[in-house]
């Protein structure tokens, strides 16, 4: 397909493009020229003639190429072309992109309940389910505090986890943490999670040098002759 005949037209202006769509057409799996078609049908209403001629006049594009970007949009769920009668009685096709609005309506929806669900699932409604309470405004200064110093959601969340580990519900805790690892460079999870296995393999390390006659040794028996 000569596609550069699309793009060109695509870079004059010469249709109307939702921004929405132009910033997501990948995510509804389109290639450009598939995309650029699709926003001239667009252009052309959501019900209007199936006129093939027409399309690859206006677009400058072989007929080939017209039917072929038809035939894809069809199989992608984008358009339909179906046989109805006009005011006259008379049978024609048409071209119908209710399919195109439906997808983008979708999109648009999960989006929209995607960023919600975000926008629930801040750091301050985490703590408040952890600690299974309401914070105070003081509390709300110092987790607000941490952000505007440079502090992560995702380190705040690991600093709750390790306050958890430890049982501890105390923002003072958590401050605690969050300034050790500020001191230590951890700045995510990963980071974390090396910082643990160090630690325990540190731990381990320690236990393996102990003395383990010396823990055994039964002192009570021991007589000074």
């Amino acid at each position: 397909m000569k596609s550069s005949k699309l793009i060109e037209i695509f870079k004059q202006g010469n249709m109307v493009i939702p921004l929405y769509f132009l910033q997501h057409y990948k995510d509804f799996k389109l290639e450009l020229e598939e995309f650029i078609f699709l926003m001239y049908l667009y252009n052309l209403g959501n019900k209007f003639l199936f006129d093939p001629g027409k399309f690859s006049n206006e677009l400058n594009i072989e007929l080939m190429d017209v039917m072929n970007y038809v035939g894809n949009l069809t199989e992608k769920h984008f358009i339909r072309v179906e046989v109805l009668k006009n005011e006259k009685g008379l049978m024609e096709e048409v071209v119908i992109l209710d399919e195109f609005y439906n997808k983008l309506s979708m999109i648009t929806i999960d989006e929209v309940n995607n960023t919600s669900n975000s926008e629930d699932s801040n750091i301050f409604e985490i703590i408040e389910k952890e600690f299974g309470r309401t914070l105070s405004p003081i509390e709300y200064e110092i987790i607000k505090a941490w952000l505007d110093g440079g502090f992560n959601e995702e380190l705040i969340k690991e600093a709750i986890k390790e306050a958890t580990m430890n049982n501890v519900s105390n923002l003072r805790y958590i401050d605690k943490i969050l300034f050790e690892w500020g001191k230590a460079g951890i700045k995510n999870a990963s980071d974390v999670e090396k910082n643990r296995k160090k630690r325990n393999e540190s731990r381990e390390k320690h236990d393996e040098n102990i003395d383990m006659d010396i823990i055994d040794y039964n002192w009570f028996d021991d007589d000074d002759e």
